[in-house]
């Protein structure tokens, strides 16, 4: 299986209950037709093991999507009601649990390997809280910056799907390796921020300045360039016949890079309103 940026899709394990021969199950931008060496003739013993089709993994990524909208929309009403009454304490508190919680979540789902739509949902429930106490405070600071991040977010999932869809970039190995390679860089680059600003240094980096604005210009570009990479696991594994549970993976892969992407947006939309 090829590699990817996101590490949620790392080491998976190869073959599953298709034949490598698909009907029905015809992934995001994939003709019909087996892949040489992937996949294993097995008997299906039930609805979990039928082979995965690409409405499994739509559906499973509609759920936690759902799901953290729900969370996040609760979250950032009541962000915004704590804000006007200046009461920031029990907000962070919220941010720093559910980044915390969600961060454990990921990592167990990980390094584990195997599908779980019950932590998918938490995941999902968990950023969502997260996401929603950001925004309510930033919708609370600039109004209507929620909406430009949700039709934001939305615009590049759609505009990198359409892309994947048509071909019009091909997810070829030397195209992986820089994608990965920028998503590393742009990973040690905000560890590297975090570590300056703790020990008090201000690097601008990640600031409201010009050099700030193009950054998150730059790793809003990484991480949409992410889903191509995403796009394509799903279709391996669907082409591959992993069973059916195995959606729930590829719904939490993708879920990472949208929380990501959303981060971001959203940050840069902060910057752009200062200015």
């Amino acid at each position: 299986m090829r590699s990817t940026s996101n590490p949620a899709f790392r080491k998976l394990p190869v073959g599953g209950a298709g034949q490598g021969q698909y009907g029905p199950n015809v992934g995001f931008n994939q003709p019909q037709g087996g892949i040489p060496g992937y996949g294993a003739p097995q008997t299906a013993s039930g609805a979990d093991d039928r082979p995965m089709t690409v409405d499994d993994v739509v559906i499973k990524t509609g759920l936690s999507l759902g799901t953290a909208l729900v969370t996040g929309v609760i979250a950032a009403v009541w962000a915004m009601g704590q804000a006007a009454d200046k009461a920031l304490g029990p907000v962070l508190g919220v941010m720093i649990g559910g980044m915390l919680v969600g961060l454990v979540l990921s990592l167990v789902m990980i390094f584990r390997q195997k599908p779980s739509g019950v932590m998918t949902l938490a995941y999902s429930a968990v950023e969502g809280v997260f996401l929603g106490a950001i925004t309510g405070l930033f919708e609370f600071i600039k109004p209507g910056i929620a909406l430009q991040a949700i039709i934001g977010t939305a615009g590049v999932f759609i505009t990198m799907l359409v892309v994947y869809k048509t071909g019009a970039i091909k997810v070829t190995p030397k195209l992986t390796k820089w994608i990965i390679g920028a998503t590393a860089g742009a990973a040690i680059l905000m560890l590297f921020n975090l570590l300056m600003s703790a020990f008090g240094v201000q690097t601008g980096l990640r600031g409201g300045g010009t050099l700030g604005i193009v950054i998150s210009l730059v790793i809003i570009g990484i991480a949409a360039f992410n889903f191509l990479l995403d796009f394509d696991m799903a279709d391996r594994m669907i082409r591959e016949g992993m069973p059916s549970k195995w959606a729930w993976f590829a719904a939490f892969g993708l879920m990472t890079t949208l929380v990501w992407l959303y981060l971001e947006i959203l940050r840069l939309l902060y910057y752009l309103n200062n200015d």
